[in-house]
């Protein structure tokens, strides 16, 4: 949308002189994530639909920008089509923790396979330029690392996380067939463990698990024996990278990009650093590693620094104290 067209729209419907840049859906809006990218957007003068089913999202996530003229909030599940006249479409809806995409497997594939199906066939139609949130989960238990996004991974394709790893594997293949087949704009982010404020408490992630028991005065739970790796992103750094890699050019700007933190740290010494974070003097309870848990992961992002610029820029210790305090309001608000 120009910017001359722009500014008369906001002068035909009262915008109070504010440019809308582009009109822009974002599926798995109202979710931990999606939140934080279109208040982004929204911020930066942009038109945002905010697509979600709440299955596993808040709508007190997005309640701070209902009231923004830009913002609207539209419940739908992506696996139905849908119509909307939008420049960009970012597609991050799925559910991303195990406790929930295991909850129902088939509608997870469904979500990941049928959802970016009728966004890519949206997109064809409007000819949108369209951003899949993919993740490190494509690269299973690697035998690569750090992980490159030549690397084809090593995932188990009949197991109990199958239905989120290759469903986000078809959704990055349908991606890639939908550019060479129908010259459909495409963007592919692997997101790799993000972590800040909004996440749920109850979601199984490690680093909500261990602030909300180490709040609580609980013992950490850990799986395995806490040496396995994870990099940890704060959430403003990934939304970052996705802006970027949704407004880039280049011959190659169709290929996956790793978004994360190559900041390695074991499960033993991230408990540690929430032990720090939350002033708690914490315990450690230990159990089964599940099935399928990588055992390492890491992020390259050469690739990133060379084709955006990107690179995170909040460290670990200054992301956890910002979701500690997110989460010590969040359970003191609760009792």
């Amino acid at each position: 949308m120009a910017p001359i067209f722009c500014s008369y729209l906001c002068v035909l419907f009262g915008l109070c002189g504010k440019i809308l840049c582009m009109r822009i859906l974002v599926t798995g809006g109202a979710g931990f994530i999606g939140s934080h990218l279109c208040e982004r957007l929204v911020n930066e003068g942009n038109e945002v639909i905010c697509l979600d089913n709440f299955f596993t999202r808040r709508k007190s996530n997005v309640a701070h920008l209902l009231d923004d003229r830009s913002f609207e909030l539209v419940r739908h599940d992506v696996t139905e089509p849908i119509m909307f006249e939008v420049e960009q479409i970012y597609n991050l809806a799925c559910p991303a923790s195990p406790v929930h995409y295991q909850y129902n497997p088939v509608k997870t594939v469904k979500t990941n396979v049928m959802g970016t199906l009728n966004m890519l066939g949206l997109a064809k139609r409007v000819k949108a330029r369209i951003l899949q949130a993919s993740t490190s989960e494509v690269y299973g238990d690697p035998h690569v690392h750090p992980q490159t996004e030549d690397y084809w991974g090593n995932v188990n394709p009949i197991g109990l996380r199958s239905c989120y790893d290759e469903g986000k594997r078809v959704a990055e293949t349908l991606m890639m067939d939908y550019h060479r087949q129908s010259g459909v704009d495409t963007r592919i982010v692997r997101i790799f463990n993000t972590y800040g404020e909004r996440m749920l408490e109850n979601d199984g992630r490690v680093v909500s698990n261990f602030i909300v028991q180490a709040l609580r005065g609980k013992p950490l739970t850990i799986y395995g024996d806490g040496s396995q790796t994870r990099s940890f992103c704060y959430v403003s750094d990934l939304v970052e990278g996705f802006i970027r890699l949704m407004n880039a050019e280049g011959d190659d700007v169709h290929m996956p990009v790793n978004i994360g933190n190559p900041g390695e740290f074991t499960m033993n010494e991230l408990a540690a650093e929430v032990g720090t974070a939350t002033g708690r003097h914490v315990e450690i309870e230990y159990l089964p590693l599940p099935q399928d848990d990588p055992k390492q992961r890491k992020p390259n992002i050469e690739r990133a620094k060379s084709l955006l610029g990107w690179e995170p820029t909040v460290p670990l210790r200054d992301g956890l104290a910002k979701t500690v305090e997110y989460f010590r309001n969040t359970i003191e608000s609760a009792s």
